[in-house]
C-alpha cells in the first residue's frame, strides 16, 4: 500500500513539473480607474516617486519595506530601490509626461535571480476627470518550473494589489 502511495506521489510531482514547463511564463496585468480630478493632480502623485507612499499598496502589505531613492525622484531617470520581507527590487522611470503618464522599468530581485518587467500608468481624459490605467508585463522565464504557474496566475496575484493602489490613488486625488 505504501508503495502505491509513493508511486502516486512521484507521478503527481512529475506531472506538476511537466505542466510547469509547458505553461506560458509571459504575463500582462492591467487595471483601470476613473478619477474625478485634474490630470496634474494625478501626475503629482504618480510622477514623483516620493509620493508613491501615499497610494501604492506595497508598504501597507509589507511594512518592513525600506525604500531608497536615487539622485532624482521625478522625470526620466528617476529611480528607487527597495528591500522587504517579500523581496527586493529596483525601479527606473523611462517616461514621465504630465499629460499622458509614466512608464518604468522594474526588476524584482530574489538572490541571484533578476526578473525584469515593464510597467506604466497612462492617463486618458475621461468625463469630469482622467482614466488611469496601471499595467505591468514581463516574463517569469528566470523561474524554471514555477515560472509557468506564476505566469498563469499573475493577474490573480498582482491584480488585487493594483486595484488597491488605484483605489488609494483615487481617494488621494479626489480628497479636498
Amino acid at each position: 500500500m505504501l508503495k502505491k502511495i509513493a508511486i502516486t506521489v512521484v507521478i503527481l510531482v512529475v506531472l506538476l513539473v511537466l505542466v510547469g514547463f509547458l505553461l506560458g511564463t509571459e504575463f500582462k496585468v492591467t487595471r483601470k480607474v476613473t478619477i474625478q480630478a485634474d490630470v496634474a493632480k494625478v501626475h503629482e502623485l504618480c510622477g514623483e516617486l516620493r509620493n508613491w507612499d501615499k497610494w501604492a499598496p506595497w508598504q501597507e502589505d509589507d511594512p518592513s519595506i525600506v525604500t531608497t531613492y536615487g539622485a532624482t525622484t521625478t522625470g526620466v531617470g528617476a529611480s528607487q530601490t527597495w528591500t522587504g520581507r517579500d523581496g527586493n527590487g529596483e525601479l527606473t522611470l523611462t517616461q514621465c509626461d504630465p499629460a499622458t503618464g509614466i512608464a518604468y522599468d522594474m526588476v524584482f530581485i530574489d538572490g541571484e535571480t533578476r526578473m525584469p518587467s515593464k510597467s506604466w500608468m497612462s492617463y486618458t481624459p475621461a468625463a469630469g476627470g482622467v482614466e488611469v490605467e496601471w499595467g505591468i508585463e514581463g516574463d517569469f522565464k528566470p523561474l524554471p518550473v514555477i515560472g509557468g504557474y506564476f505566469g498563469t496566475f499573475a493577474d490573480s496575484l498582482m491584480g488585487p494589489m493594483f486595484d488597491k493602489g488605484l483605489t488609494k490613488l483615487k481617494q488621494q486625488c479626489e480628497a479636498k
